[in-house]
């Protein structure tokens, strides 16, 4: 289901939380659970998949993950204000101790000038700390743009265990 490279990060990050005794839920928007679709897909996951947030609308990004409304209207959701906050929210509102959110512009319509296909902004909470990422992949096509969101999410998640 998914590429070989994308299989194999997303084993590496199970098999870091299960050593360390770590959860993991994910904040997705672009993505529509993708991330938590390819750590899924890994056998053994269930001991270190706490859940994921599908929160592809604003009301849901507010009513799931207590991302504030102001923080929407004054930044968009697509900012790393957001970003932060989605990744902060799935920490308060799980039981897991990292946490990676991805909200972005797959295309291929939505974006502007200063918002672009292919922007998307992750961040990340866990043992090591809270981080942003912004990504620019221009416009790949709907599919690329989100396979490549994967990526970078799971290697934030395995920058936030430690491994």
């Amino acid at each position: 289901m998914f590429p070989d490279d994308i299989q194999a990060l997303a084993r590496q990050v199970i098999e870091a939380a299960a050593a360390r005794g770590l959860m993991i839920a994910a904040a997705e928007s672009c993505t529509g659970g993708l991330v938590v679709g390819a750590l899924t897909a890994v056998a053994g996951s269930s001991a270190v998949v706490e859940r994921g947030f599908i929160t592809y609308g604003n009301a849901a990004k507010r009513e799931m993950l207590g991302v504030p409304a102001a923080l929407i209207e004054t930044h968009g959701a697509v900012s790393e204000p957001v970003a932060r906050a989605m990744a902060a929210g799935a920490l308060s509102r799980s039981a897991a101790r990292v946490t990676v959110s991805v909200t972005g512009i797959a295309g291929p319509g939505g974006g502007s000038t200063d918002k672009p296909v292919g922007l998307v902004h992750f961040g990340a909470m866990g043992p090591s700390g809270p981080v942003h990422v912004e990504r620019r992949f221009g416009d790949l096509g709907r599919e690329a743009v989100r396979l490549e969101s994967v990526r970078v999410a799971l290697g934030l998640l395995l920058e936030r265990i430690g491994a």
